[in-house]
């Protein structure tokens, strides 16, 4: 017997996820940018400097997370047959991270800025549930 053949897998299997099914969800985004607007809202209703700095920093903590949430389905749970069926998909994930990033919830108070993160995010969950029908 050589010595390849006792290495070679009898058996070739692959998955989509390095965990088990279902544990993708865009939900996990979706309340962390809830928690942006309503700490937007806190901000702008509320003129205590010390208050209002503690929001911003809680809010960028918040967006810094709605960005990782959003990484891992685009990077670890769609894939190309995916992004074939919804080609829309690369640039709804690039245009909710930059929502979520600096020049967006992360870097603005304002509420109408985390409205859009929040569109953006059901979008990409709507296109989410549909893929988990298939």
């Amino acid at each position: 017997m050589r010595l390849s053949r006792l290495f070679t897998p009898r058996t070739v299997v692959s998955a989509h996820c390095d965990l088990p099914c279902g544990v993708y969800d865009p939900a996990q985004a979706r309340i962390e940018a809830e928690s942006i607007k309503a700490i937007a809202e806190k901000y702008q209703a509320n003129e205590d400097p010390e208050f209002r700095t503690r929001a911003l920093i809680i809010k960028e903590q918040r967006a810094e997370l709605v960005k990782h949430h959003l990484w891992v389905l685009w990077t670890d749970y769609f894939k190309a047959p995916h992004f074939e069926k919804y080609p829309q998909l690369h640039s709804l994930f690039n245009e909710a991270t930059k929502l979520a990033g600096a020049g967006g919830a992360k870097g603005s108070p304002e509420p109408a800025v985390a409205e859009q993160l929040l569109a953006k995010i059901e979008e990409i969950s709507k296109i989410f549930w549909e893929t988990k029908q298939s």
